[in-house]
């Protein structure tokens, strides 16, 4: 809560703390005309491998409650958010994923967010319900969960700890300023069709390894801070998207990667942040 602070007396905000496999509460929050944007997700791959119990139960059910709360209370327009990992692993040399392509989750995490996907396409096609989904590639930036990578890497060292990178550590990402994809997600809702899925890709393709070298260059640290781990189970090597359909419509990205990871590192580190903005 206090990530909101700044926001939280304005007229157009209110906060409201409800689980989304609640249906009524559902149906008490969603009004006729409204438009519902659906972040709310378990997210971290590890913890789904420990348990996708809970990401069944949240990112399926879930999403299916608060569909129907939007269907059945005329809502306008339900946006839902999903992820690049929703593809599978890609080659290295293999061409940027299509909205189009073949659906192949790798974890108990993008295979809950895949089903969520059929269940929202579902309700597109039998009711008309207007429904659109984003995939999106990583997120980083200021206020980010410190169990993700980015956060996770910077209060490590903060504490002199070492940070553990996965296997050979080649592993290739795309990621995206949250900003910007939070400004590609508003335009989708008034320049998107109903029924259609977007990626959403910085077009920032780099290795864990190259990431780790960038965070700890930043702060002052060599290689010897980097603690190799044991590979995780069905790591995927590579996501990669393209934004082609998007960009079509006229959307861009805003935020130059290295200057917006600098900011990012920077916030997690307790420094000034107010030159990216």
């Amino acid at each position: 809560r206090t990530n909101l602070i700044e926001i939280e007396n304005n007229q157009n905000f209110w906060f409201i703390q409800e689980d989304i496999c609640n249906f009524e509460a559902m149906r008490q929050i969603v009004r006729e005309g409204d438009i519902v944007v659906n972040f709310a997700a378990e997210s971290h791959v590890d913890n789904s491998i420990k348990d996708p119990s809970i990401f069944i139960k949240t990112n399926v059910l879930g999403t299916h409650s608060i569909l129907e709360a939007a269907r059945l209370n005329k809502a306008k327009l339900f946006i839902q958010i999903s992820t690049d990992e929703v593809y599978g692993s890609l080659d290295i040399d293999s061409k940027s994923s299509i909205e189009t392509d073949y659906l192949d989750p790798s974890s108990p995490y993008s295979a809950s967010k895949t089903a969520a996907e059929m269940i929202c396409l579902g309700n597109f096609h039998t009711f008309g319900q207007p429904v659109i989904i984003t995939r999106s590639s990583n997120n980083f930036g200021p206020f980010q969960f410190p169990e993700k990578v980015i956060p996770l890497f910077v209060t490590n060292l903060i504490d002199g700890k070492k940070v553990p990178l996965y296997g050979t550590g080649k592993n290739v990402r795309d990621w995206i300023f949250v900003e910007d994809n939070c400004g590609a997600i508003d335009f989708v809702i008034h320049k998107g069709k109903v029924g259609e899925i977007y990626n959403i890709g910085g077009g920032n393709e780099v290795s864990n390894l190259e990431l780790t070298n960038k965070i700890l260059g930043r702060m002052g640290f060599d290689n010897s801070f980097i603690n190799p781990v044991e590979d995780r189970k069905g790591h995927d090597l590579r996501y990669s998207l393209s934004s082609e359909k998007i960009r079509s419509l006229g959307w861009r990205t805003k935020f130059n990667f290295d200057e917006a990871l600098n900011v990012t590192i920077d916030f997690n580190a307790h420094f000034p942040i107010s030159k990216l903005y």
